[in-house]
């Protein structure tokens, strides 16, 4: 099984922390349709023995796209790609997006799974981020989606400057109050070139404080085990049958086309990613060529995504499969690199398989960097 990831580069403002490809001119934004439904008509052979178990809408923001364009875009998929009989098809929204009208439309679509960008319940935090939504929008798209899907995600983010334990126990409680089945949640990042990097250096906004975003995240990993979520990757939790099946397939190594400005693509020996603008990107398609390159993973870099995804996901990394795919030598090195991490309490082994500690979780990163083979061999 396979997935399509589908990148909608447009916003209606640009997010303090945000550096995904996007743009908040929807001038385009005919001309950008009709470009993903080629590419995917021109791509259409990279899968053609391959089903499609998951179409995931990602951007930028989704949901300002009109939901017949939305429903464009999966009639060109269903063309072009053997689709499964019941496939996860999700859209990422945000929550001045949803209004109940809008929400009804969503759900007489084909769409099944509403992933929605709440961030955070408190006005202050949705400003310092400069959200398009406000807490009120946030709770209400909550209380109307909720009567219409049962499989729904939301994204909160901690380590936000001067954010209290006790307000983000709050924020978790918040969310929990809605019965949503599925949570992602990442630390608040200071990426290169963002408005967010601009403020904290002009002293604007405090700095990020890591210690304080590492107890904010073993907070949601304790609350969240309360109310019965399973932590099964890293940034996401989820209730029993209520696991992101597109997320999954990225970490379990399986193979997915992504269509859009910027969007990357697997196929298991090969990496690709399009370009980064949206006019050149249009402008390739029209002429019926891929704006994309494409680089061959060697055997190395494809162990080294493995440690990476399988250390942040409760499959952890298997000694089986390192021994299998890689060789004796990989297998070797990688007991070797861990030993140290298993006397800190970081990582454990349970049936020959590799995995992050409640303490090592929030290091996760770090430590699978420590676990590559920097060298071809």
């Amino acid at each position: 099984m396979s997935g399509i990831y589908i990148h909608i580069p447009f916003c209606k403002q640009a997010c303090h922390y945000c550096d995904f490809h996007f743009s908040t001119s929807l001038k385009r934004k005919e001309e950008m349709i009709q470009a993903l439904i080629t590419e995917l008509k021109l791509r259409k052979k990279e899968f053609e023995k391959e089903q499609i178990a998951t179409i995931y809408f990602g951007g930028g923001t989704p949901s300002v796209l009109h939901q017949s364009e939305i429903e464009q875009i999966i009639s060109a998929v269903y063309e072009y790609y053997d689709v499964i009989s019941n496939p996860e098809i999700t859209l990422e929204a945000n929550p001045d997006d949803l209004s109940e009208e809008r929400i009804l439309e969503i759900a007489k679509s084909p769409v099944n799974r509403l992933s929605i960008g709440i961030q955070s319940f408190f006005e202050h935090d949705l400003k310092l981020m400069n959200r398009a939504h406000n807490a009120e929008e946030a709770k209400k798209s909550l209380s109307i989606a909720t009567r219409y899907f049962d499989n729904i995600s939301i994204d909160l983010i901690y380590g936000i400057p001067n954010v209290s334990n006790e307000a983000w126990r709050e924020n978790i409680q918040t969310a929990l109050s809605f019965g949503v089945p599925h949570i992602s949640s990442y630390a608040l990042t200071v990426e290169p070139k963002t408005a967010l990097e601009r403020f904290i250096e002009k002293g604007v906004i405090d700095n990020v404080d890591d210690e304080a975003a590492q107890e904010q995240f073993l907070i949601l990993i304790d609350e969240l085990n309360k109310a019965e979520f399973v932590h099964y990757e890293l940034s996401n939790f989820g209730k029993e049958g209520f696991f992101s099946k597109n997320n999954s397939a990225y970490w379990q190594g399986k193979k997915y086309i992504g269509i859009g400005p910027s969007a990357h693509s697997f196929n298991g020996k090969e990496r690709s990613w399009n370009i980064a603008n949206n006019a050149k990107y249009i402008k390739t398609l029209e002429q019926n060529e891929l704006p994309n390159e494409i680089e061959e993973l060697s055997i190395t870099d494809r162990y080294n995504e493995y440690v990476m995804t399988g250390l942040r996901t409760i499959w952890g990394v298997s000694f089986d499969k390192i021994e299998r795919d890689f060789g004796a030598q990989y297998l070797k090195y990688l007991k070797m690199q861990c030993k140290k991490f298993i006397t800190e309490e970081l990582l454990f082994i349970e049936n020959e398989t590799l995995k992050t500690t409640r303490k090592g979780k929030f290091l996760t990163d770090g430590i699978a960097s420590d676990l590559f083979m920097l060298n071809l061999m």
